[in-house]
């Protein structure tokens, strides 16, 4: 299985960026990036800034949402949703991005279970469970629009 580095990803996003504003061929990943790089104007100076970019630390503490990780949990999300891996995933999406108007709006919702998924998952020292996962999302799908 692939496992990049923290700095690959980073370097990825860069070089993708930079391909795209360039007009480069881009491949199937590289374009499905470029669609949620599009979606976050605000990262397109920091995606341009080189290595000071890519080593910078981005912390809550520090008052910084991670924009690589930001980014990183959209392909996540569209990977799983293409493959509709957990099974139901897609549907579940689905149905949050109907009912956001939404798809960009839709995942950060599930990012918020993704996280919880993941930092639940570490703190117990326990396989990340999908089904929690996926009735998050669905408990996303229910609740009234001033509430998500």
């Amino acid at each position: 299985m692939f496992n990049p580095s923290r700095t690959q990803i980073r370097t990825f996003f860069q070089e993708t960026w930079r391909k795209a504003r360039e007009g480069a061929l881009l491949t199937p990943l590289e374009s499905m990036t470029i669609d949620w790089i599009s979606e976050h104007p605000e990262y397109h100076l920091l995606l341009e800034g080189g290595p000071e970019a890519i080593e910078k630390e981005y912390t809550p503490e520090g008052g910084h949402t991670n924009p690589y990780l930001h980014l990183s949990m959209h392909l996540s999300i569209s990977e799983q949703t293409s493959i509709d891996q957990p099974a139901g995933i897609r549907s579940a999406t689905d149905a949050l991005a109907t009912r956001l108007g939404s798809l960009h709006e839709a995942h950060h919702q599930v990012m918020e279970c993704l996280g919880a998924m993941l930092w639940n998952a570490q703190r117990d020292g326990a396989e990340p469970d999908a089904a929690a996962y996926l009735e998050c999302i669905r408990r996303r799908v229910g609740k009234p629009l001033s509430a998500a």
